[in-house]
Formats: structure tokens, C-alpha cells, sequence
């Protein structure tokens, strides 16, 4: 039996190497042209490039301000990881960690 099942999967991978697709290769430019023509995906593009933005901004302010992640989550109550992934932008962002975060700084929210 076990002898059956790997000559099956040695007989997939074979097929595999023996197809002679064609692959092309886009630029980022070309496919974020492509995909531009989609509201909704510009709606979500926007908003990834803002939370990155917010993510830089608040590392920045952090290393300006000669603070550790582990000051700053001691100032806002929150444990140091999340601190962490705010930071790397992975993550989004209540308006209230926001608060908090911003008041750690000696900053206001302000809303344009």
C-alpha cells in the first residue's frame, strides 16, 4: 500500500514539470494601474496606506521622544506587543488605543 501511494505522488510531481505554461511577469506599476480602475479596491488601498502612514508616524514620534515600546505601553496601560503591532502597521487601530497613544506622546487627536 505505501509503495502505491508514493509512486502516485512521484507521478504528480512528474506532471507537474512537464507542463509548458507560459508565465508573465507585471510590474507593480502596470497591476496597481489595473486594479486601480476598482472603487473598492481603491477605497482599501487608501486605507492601508493610511494606517501605514499612522504606523510610522507614531514609531517616529516614539524614537524622536527617546521612548522605549516598553515605556510607551507602560504609559498607555497596554501590554508592550501591542504597542509592537501598531507599529508595524499589520494591524488596525481603535480610536481609543489612538487616544491613548497619543496622550502618551503629549499629543491630540485632531480630525481633519
Amino acid at each position: 500500500m505505501k509503495k502505491a501511494k508514493k509512486e502516485v505522488r512521484q507521478s504528480k510531481t512528474k506532471g507537474m514539470f512537464k507542463q509548458n505554461k507560459k508565465i508573465e511577469i507585471h510590474s507593480f506599476e502596470s497591476v496597481l494601474k489595473e486594479f486601480s480602475k476598482d472603487k473598492e479596491f481603491v477605497r482599501a488601498y487608501n486605507e492601508e496606506l493610511q494606517r501605514h502612514r499612522l504606523a510610522k508616524q507614531i514609531r517616529s514620534l516614539r524614537i524622536a521622544q527617546n521612548m522605549t515600546q516598553r515605556f510607551v505601553a507602560q504609559k498607555t496601560g497596554m501590554p508592550q506587543s501591542v504597542i509592537a503591532r501598531i507599529e508595524s502597521g499589520q494591524s488596525g487601530i481603535s480610536l481609543d488605543t489612538l487616544g491613548r497613544v497619543a496622550h502618551a506622546f503629549g499629543k491630540d487627536i485632531q480630525l481633519a
